[in-house]
């Protein structure tokens, strides 16, 4: 998804935020890097995403079972992922996801971009609520949704991460994927993944 008006959205609330607020990770675990793979897999690749993304979703759904498949579970790639929201309902999103066990975290995502032309884009939709009967499948209780809605440590920490992406590799999309330090701007296939990263998918 480009950044339109879902992303701009986001913008003017969030910036204010941030002056004069350091990243509050310290040792929070919700905070701590989200991937899957070997840590001495031969490629590491970054992708940025939002949880309100088509194109994003489009990826996980099509494009990343078989690169897990292939690529991952076979120690060739490791995947990092790295919030970029692009509006307000996919950083509430995000909290969510990042407030679940870390072990809990893939299987989460997957599951919000399955459904997430029921929880984010359905008119009338009780986002939130929708949202909150997902991560019920995940063991979170409603009130620790709202507990981590509330969270505005957090909240500023997702932010700043979605600008450091800005600064450090130019990050103004969704999906963007970091081959080699090297950022690739939307969706890729199969085939333009392996050639990307380097890798054989034999």
């Amino acid at each position: 998804m480009s950044p339109t008006r879902r992303s701009l959205v986001l913008a003017a609330p969030a910036i204010g935020l941030l002056p004069g607020l350091a990243l509050a990770q310290g040792n929070d675990p919700r905070l701590a890097e989200r991937s899957a793979g070997k840590a001495d897999a031969q490629a590491t690749v970054i992708e940025y995403f939002s949880l309100t993304c088509s194109h994003c979703a489009n990826f996980h759904k099509t494009v990343w079972p078989e690169v897990k498949s292939r690529l991952v579970d076979t120690g060739k790639v490791r995947m990092v992922w790295r919030d970029f929201p692009l509006d307000q309902l996919a950083l509430a999103a995000a909290m969510v996801a990042r407030s679940l066990p870390a072990e809990r975290y893939e299987g989460f995502v997957g599951a919000l971009f399955s459904s997430q032309d029921r929880w984010a884009f359905a008119r009338g939709a009780d986002n939130m609520g929708e949202i909150a009967k997902i991560a019920a499948l995940a063991g979170m209780s409603r009130a620790d949704v709202d507990k981590a809605l509330q969270d505005q440590a957090l909240q500023r920490s997702i932010l700043e991460s979605r600008m450091k992406a800005q600064q450090e590799f130019n990050v103004n999309s969704t999906p963007t994927f970091v081959f080699n330090n090297k950022p690739q701007p939307g969706e890729v296939t199969f085939d333009r993944f392996v050639q990307l990263a380097g890798v054989s998918a034999g």
